[in-house]
């Protein structure tokens, strides 16, 4: 039986889930190999350092995360990118977050492991994406990175159209019948687990600053903006989310009898806490 392959550490967005894969291609390709003998290697005191990594209850601060790397025999960008990966996985804020996952997928090594992923992260990061994929639905659609780029309000540019489109086509949620005809797909447009945060919050960022902007770009007559404050208690915010999905449905199954639509809309949900609750103080 050949011995395992060592984990390539470009394949992985989690850098617990690649040191779990390393020890076990470590252990049965050498049977001498254990915690110990890494911890050695590592420089660091606790023999079962590595385990309790594995397992989450110690995490890598940058000075340890570069001994790892060393023990482990990364060099270069996979050293730097296995400290990134660290660093990434504990993040704590939602701009840090993002602005790491940016650096993890700017190594070569990355994008060439990951390209459906980084699709999946444009389609996310991208307001215009996903209301180009619904543009698609009118029955005058034209697959012109012009006219696309036309179409939007605000406009985008020719350039942004055209990686829209390529976006689209590689997730499947456009799809082109041999007449020529595009239609919209019925994939899902799903991220690993360990960027599905990243990529949603930044979509909504994205959103809710068009709905800022909406204000002043369109009529009242074309846009409804309104909002209401109110106290209630943490089982009454669960209970306006029930009401609030509920309406959600009744809406996708409006959208689906909608026959010849001609424009593309956003319609944003917000409830969120202006004061602290008695559990809180």
């Amino acid at each position: 039986m050949p011995p395992a392959k060592p984990p390539v550490v470009y394949d992985y967005l989690d850098y617990r889930a690649y040191l779990r894969a390393y020890y076990e291609a470590k252990k049965a390709a050498d049977r001498g190999f254990s915690f110990r003998v890494f911890a050695r290697l590592a420089g660091v005191k606790a023999s079962n350092h590595l385990k309790l990594v594995m397992d989450g209850k110690r995490g890598l601060p940058e000075a340890t995360a570069r001994r790892y790397a060393r023990a482990i025999g990364l060099d270069g960008d996979e050293a730097e990118y296995f400290c990134d990966l660290a660093r990434f996985n504990q993040a704590t804020s939602p701009n840090e977050r993002s602005a790491l996952y940016r650096r993890l997928t700017g190594f070569r090594g990355y994008r060439n492991v990951h390209r459906l992923e980084l699709e999946h992260a444009a389609y996310h990061a991208n307001w215009y994406i996903p209301a180009i994929r619904e543009l698609a639905a009118r029955r005058d659609f034209v697959e012109d990175p012009g006219w696309i780029a036309r179409q939007l309000v605000p406009a985008i540019s020719k350039a942004e159209a055209r990686r829209a489109l390529t976006t689209l086509f590689a997730l499947g949620l456009l799809e082109r019948l041999e007449d020529g005809t595009v239609i919209q797909g019925q994939a899902v447009a799903a991220t690993a687990p360990e960027t599905v945060g990243v990529h949603v919050a930044n979509y909504h960022r994205s959103m809710l600053e068009l709905a800022a902007q909406s204000i002043d770009r369109f009529e009242s007559k074309d846009r409804e903006i309104s909002s209401l404050t109110m106290c209630v208690g943490p089982d009454d915010v669960a209970r306006l989310k029930r009401h609030i999905q509920r309406f959600e449905d009744e809406l996708i199954a409006l959208a689906t009898e909608v026959e010849d639509g001609d424009t593309v809309v956003q319609l944003n949900f917000q409830l969120f806490p202006l004061s602290r609750g008695r559990d809180d103080e």
